[in-house]
């Protein structure tokens, strides 16, 4: 699924920033025999279940394959409801002995049948438990031999700095047990998706990531899963250097709700508008260039019933129309916002359905703060 110019959304209501950008889903591949061989090698509780003690020390790249090779499994996916129907391969892992493998939504998105490989060579018809698109996550279940259940730990992902070390294992053109290494490039990435949402705080990585490679682990130097590989950007669909995975704080978030309910709710404010740049900051005649303006409030929103204002009229500068007399978000429960990605990252980690956040705001030169009180987001499930 390829995004171009997309216009992207979030979590608070509609459009927040055009970007010039190519995003890709990574697509599974067909199951025809490939045409290139790839050579090269203070956080949520734990959730799932680890085959061993989480390690207290950086392994090898060896030692970090040896570690986790038999969690990483193949997920396969037939559409029988295709005109001719269609095969794609994926990847995923297990998350616990119960049979519980996570991989991507989009993986296993309208299939009809959907098998586990496991490292050995043993598949099993697999069930999907539950999905969230909002976040590309999905949960799968196996009765697999229990003696192939080797669950792989959960990391605190809120640890990672840029410049850490992390290698991604999957099936890249489905090429069983491949595995790539690179660093941390950048945290706190917008995702943008056809819905008109983004998934907020994704990491973004040079390991290479290619079709197939979609579910399976991104892990930090102890072997610890720390995010889910999702999506690359990319003109061909293939492996430039621009990889992006689902942070393990959202897995460690979202699939226990998945596991019980088959679904997860999230929750919204229901606000767009544009960060507060230098040429906006002039307009408003703001001291520093930082915040959110709020442009529009979607009727009957959190935000709305919470009394929060959008901008009303137009303002000329050196011939550029800029948005006017909306309320400009200052911080969010204490913390400062610079941008809109701070405000949705901090409604990802810490917030959901029925939950009160404080927003800051600037209104008319003065600052007050709003108390809103978070709905179900519309579309959530």
């Amino acid at each position: 699924m390829q995004k171009s110019g997309v216009i992207v959304g979030s979590i608070l209501g509609a459009t927040i920033v055009l970007l010039a950008l190519t995003f890709v889903l990574i697509p599974p591949p067909t199951l025809s025999p490939p045409q290139i061989i790839v050579t090269n090698g203070h956080g949520p509780s734990i959730v799932g279940e680890e085959t061993s003690l989480p390690v207290t020390r950086d392994l090898s790249l060896i030692q970090i394959f040896e570690r986790t090779e038999e969690g990483v499994v193949q997920v396969n996916v037939h559409r029988t409801s295709d005109v001719i129907g269609s095969n794609g391969v994926g990847s995923g892992f297990v998350f616990d002995k119960n049979g519980h493998i996570i991989t991507n939504e989009h993986v296993v998105e309208n299939s009809d049948i959907v098998t586990v490989t496991f490292l050995d060579g043993r598949s099993y018809n697999a069930e999907v438990i539950g999905v969230d698109a909002a976040t590309d996550i999905a949960v799968i279940k196996v009765n697999a031999d229990p003696s192939l259940l080797k669950p792989l730990h959960i990391g605190d992902s809120s640890n990672l700095k840029v410049g850490m070390g992390v290698a991604a294992i999957g099936n890249p053109f489905g090429l069983s047990g491949t595995m790539t290494a690179g660093i941390v490039s950048a945290l706190g990435r917008l995702l943008p998706q056809d819905t008109g949402f983004s998934i907020p705080d994704v990491i973004q990585t040079d390991a290479a990531i290619n079709p197939g490679n979609s579910g399976g682990p991104l892990l930090n130097s102890r072997g610890e899963v720390v995010g889910i590989n999702t999506a690359i950007q990319s003109g061909t669909g293939e492996f430039t250097g621009v990889g992006f995975s689902i942070p393990s704080n959202t897995i460690a978030k979202i699939v226990p709700k998945l596991i019980a309910d088959g679904s997860y709710i999230h929750p919204w404010v229901g606000i767009s508008g544009r960060d507060i740049d230098p040429a906006l900051a002039t307009a408003l005649n703001l001291v520093d260039a930082r915040g959110f303006l709020i442009v529009n409030v979607v009727e009957g929103s959190p935000a709305e019933k919470a009394g929060l204002k959008g901008s009303d009229e137009t303002k000329e500068v050196d011939g550029v129309e800029y948005p006017f007399g909306g309320d400009v978000i200052l911080a969010v429960d204490g913390k400062i916002v610079r941008q809109i990605d701070d405000i949705l990252i901090h409604l990802q980690r810490y917030k959901s359905v029925g939950d009160e956040m404080v927003l800051e705001v600037l209104r008319d030169g003065r600052v007050t703060n709003f108390v809103v009180e978070l709905d179900e987001r519309p579309n959530s499930g």
